[in-house]
This record gives structure tokens, C-alpha cells and sequence, in this order.
């Protein structure tokens, strides 16, 4: 097929994807990233970005249908999307994706709060949070931007936005003509430049991502027009965002196979950027070695080129979630890297201050920056003579090292027990494992048990 009708085939392809047609391996798979998407929201609803932006939307009054996660009220379903996209995001602890990006928090925010006002099963959950999530997948792959330190933006904040409006506009039930153009309006609205990572707009690129590929998609319903050939035409998506390079075949393969199963997703144990992940995996495993961290000398990390993760001083804790130093320096020194380790009192403590100014960081050309091929090698000199190195090809959860369900499930409470009680929790789990079967009323009470704004314990 030629590129001149790539929007118009896309839609009809997405349009004929129901939650029938779904393997199963792929529903299951989709049952465990909402789970994992949820549980972080829940934990990121705490922090200081998401409770600026939620008591922003508070103060603009909007109709209250829509559940904020963990903040205790709700909104419109575009501020809801909004919020909890950046909630979703802000630990930057969801899973990752190849080519690199975020898939779930611009989408299943987007699908949560619809499915609220629009009595959606949790079935059509599943099958709107798929197709989003398929397009954004799919749409990577045709960029072959495989390596982050060539990225000029964010990839959610460009991507996510045409996931979020094929998500929205599966709940909203748009025909195919509905659909091209709720894409045309919606990728007016991608961005995101990379100069923010390690602020907190970074966070805001998966929220708006989330809110405005909704928007798109409400407007589309009312009539509203876009470029209906949004991804051939010139100056459109692809051309705009992705250039000449852009594979159009590769769009077109939408489901086959799905990229939630093919070649799946990684699953973070840290939260922070997912390079930083072998890193703090190697300096783990160091800090097992060398006894006291006080015996420190000098460290080495030695790691593909990424500019935007060298970061030998980071401003603020949550700066340091983009840094190799700071992440395998508190991986040293407390032998564990958690929500705890990104906040001010962690960055400002004086034995980060002593250990910071001692690690090298070696960016090398040599190695790899696709996820997939790269490695981190972090050696350790010690005051007494010692030297220990490992590499780190790849962290647990990473592809080709899974983790089992009780693994994960150990991260979900984590996650979930910051502002819900433990009843809540184990409800929490069991209604997302049950999602393909729940009616309209189990959707609602997933949403309702999420909202609390703290545990109450």
C-alpha cells in the first residue's frame, strides 16, 4: 500500500479492534500494566506536583464525574485524565516500553475517567487502554528512534496524545470518519521538550498527553474537524515529528502481534529513569561487596552515551531520578533505592555530598543505547586498596528477565499501601485481576476505592 490512505487504513484497522478480537495473553498481559499503572498513580497522588496541579483544577470548578486518584474528589474527565496522568508518571516508576517510552500513564488515565461517565465495562477498559497503547507502540516503532540520547522530545508527550484519543474514542463508540479526525486534533497537541527532564513539567507531558488526546477525541464526537490525513500529509505527525525515516508499514501492522506481548514491556523496581536501572542494579550488587560505603575512594560508571543522565550534581531529589551518579551513589550508600531516596532531605543529606564528588562518569560510544543491547559498568576503588566491578546487562524485570506476580505484587502494595488501607489493597488487586469480568458498577467501585485521599491507618 502506498502512503497516500495510511490514516484512513490505521482507523479502519483500530476501529474493527474490539475487546472480542483480543488474544488472551494479551488481555492478561494488559490486566497487569493497569494494576501496576494504578498502584502508581495511588503512590505518585502524594507527591508535590500532582497536589499543585489538583488543587488548581479545584480552584477552576468543573462538573464532578470523574475520580482524581488518591486526592479525595472528582472532576471533568479531561482534568481527571490530566492529573492523574501526571500522578501516573510523576515517580516515573510505571512500565517501559521499546522504543523507549511511557505507553501507560497518557493512556489508562484517559481510560479511567471515561469509563466513569460512560458506564464502560471492564472490558471495554482492557480494549481502549490495548488500542491505545498499541498505537503508541506502534508509532515508535516506525519513528526507529531506538536510542534515548537521540531524542529531541519527550516521547509520551508526542505519542501518548494519539493514544489517549484512540483510547477515548473506543469508550465514546466514534466511527472511523470520527476517529481520523479526533487523530488530526490531536496531533496539533503533541510536545514535549526533553530540556524539562527532572523538573515538574516532565510529568505534566503524559498528563496533557492524556487530557488532550481525550479532548480530541469528545470534540471529534460533537463534529469537531482535524486533518483527516494526519500521518501522510506533509507537514502532518509523521513528517513533523519523525521526518523521512518514518516506516508506515510498520504503523500498519497494528496487532501484529500486539507489542504488549511482542516484545512486551519492563516492569520498574526503581522509581526513576530506566537507564539509572543498571546502574543502581550494579551498585546494588556492589554494595553487598565492599562492606562500609565510608570506604569509598572513587567510583567509576561507565555507560552508553545519554547526556540528559549525566547529572554529577542534581539540583533537587527529583533531578536526581535522571542522574547515574546520584541513583548508584544512594544505591551505595543505602543499599536500596525507593521512593524515599528522590526527596530533599535524601539529596541534601552530607554523606550523598561526601560521595557525589568522588564517582566519574564515562559515556562511551562504543556501547550500545538501544535498551535492549546496552550495559552499565560501575567500578569501586576502596580506601583500603580493593577494587570490585560489575556490569549490569540488564535489571530485573527487564525483557528476558520477568518478574513472577508475586514479585510484582510486592511493588503494587508498595505502592498502593502509601494512601490506601490494606482491605483496599488486596480489593484493589482482586477487582484489576477480575477486570475482563467486571459490569459497569465494579469499574466505578475500582475508581472509588482508589480515590481515598490517604489510609486512614
Amino acid at each position: 500500500m502506498d502512503n497516500l490512505h495510511v490514516t484512513e487504513e490505521l482507523c479502519r484497522i483500530i476501529a474493527q479492534t474490539t475487546f472480542a478480537t483480543l488474544p488472551s495473553p494479551v488481555v492478561e498481559v494488559a490486566k497487569r500494566i493497569i494494576l501496576d499503572g494504578i498502584a502508581v498513580a495511588v503512590a505518585g497522588a502524594g507527591e508535590e506536583g500532582p497536589r499543585i496541579v489538583a488543587e488548581h483544577l479545584k480552584s477552576l470548578g468543573a462538573k464532578e464525574v470523574s475520580t482524581v486518584l488518591g486526592q479525595g474528589f472528582k472532576t471533568s474527565p479531561v482534568s481527571a485524565a490530566y492529573v492523574n496522568g501526571i500522578a501516573m508518571h510523576v515517580l516515573d516508576y510505571e512500565p517501559m516500553w521499546s522504543p523507549p517510552t511511557h505507553a501507560t500513564s497518557p493512556t489508562l488515565p484517559a481510560v479511567l475517567a471515561l469509563a466513569e461517565t460512560e458506564g464502560a465495562t471492564g472490558a471495554d477498559v482492557i480494549a481502549a487502554f490495548v488500542k491505545g497503547c498499541e498505537v503508541q507502540g506502534r508509532i515508535r516503532l516506525a519513528s526507529q528512534q531506538y536510542e534515548p540520547g537521540h531524542l529531541k522530545y519527550h516521547p509520551p508527550g508526542v505519542v501518548g496524545v494519539m493514544g489517549s484519543a484512540v483510547a477515548a474514542a473506543h469508550l465514546l463508540k466514534l466511527d472511523q470518519q470520527q476517529l481520523r479526525n479526533a487523530l488530526g486534533i490531536a496531533a496539533s497537541r503533541a510536545g514535549g521538550v526533553m530540556a524539562n527532564v527532572g523538573t515538574m513539567t516532565k510529568a505534566t507531558h503524559c498528563g496533557w498527553a492524556g487530557s488532550a488526546g481525550l479532548d480530541a477525541a469528545l470534540l471529534a464526537k460533537r463534529g469537531f474537524t482535524g486533518n483527516t490525513e494526519i500521518f501522510e500529509a506533509p507537514n502532518g505527525y509523521a513528517d513533523v515529528f519523525f521526518g523521512a525515516a518514518f516506516d508506515f508499514p510498520a504503523l500498519l501492522a497494528f496487532g501484529k502481534p500486539y507489542r504488549l506481548v511482542d516484545p512486551g514491556f519492563a516492569i520498574k523496581l526503581f522509581p526513576s529513569q530506566y537507564a539509572t536501572h543498571f546502574a543502581i542494579t550494579a551498585a546494588l550488587d556492589l554494595h553487598q561487596r565492599i562492606g562500609a560505603p565510608t570506604l569509598i575512594r572513587a567510583v567509576q560508571i561507565t555507560t552508553p552515551v545519554m547526556p540528559y543522565v549525566d547529572r554529577p550534581s542534581p539540583r533537587t531529589g527529583l533531578d536526581g531520578k535522571f542522574s547515574f551518579q546520584y541513583t548508584t551513589a544512594a544505591a551505595l550508600l543505602d543499599g536500596a533505592v525507593t521512593v524515599h531516596t528522590f526527596s530533599e532531605e535524601r539529596r541534601t543529606r552530607s554523606d550523598m555530598g561526601t560521595l557525589l564528588p568522588r564517582i566519574t562518569l564515562v559515556q562511551s560510544p562504543t556501547i550500545p543505547g538501544e535498551m535492549e543491547k546496552m550495559w552499565v559498568e560501575t567500578s569501586v576503588e576502596l580506601t583500603d586498596g580493593r577494587r570490585a566491578t560489575v556490569r549490569c546487562r540488564g535489571p530485573k524485570g527487564f525483557w528476558g528477565l520477568p518478574l513472577t506476580r508475586d514479585e510484582h505484587l510486592v511493588k503494587v502494595r508498595d505502592c498502593l499501601g502509601m494512601r490506601l488501607s490494606k482491605v483496599d489493597c488486596e480489593r484493589c488487586i482482586q477487582l484489576v485481576d477480575s477486570l475482563d469480568r467486571l459490569d459497569h458498577n465494579g469499574v466505578r467501585e475500582l475508581m472509588a476505592i482508589t480515590s481515598a485521599e490517604d489510609s486512614g491507618i
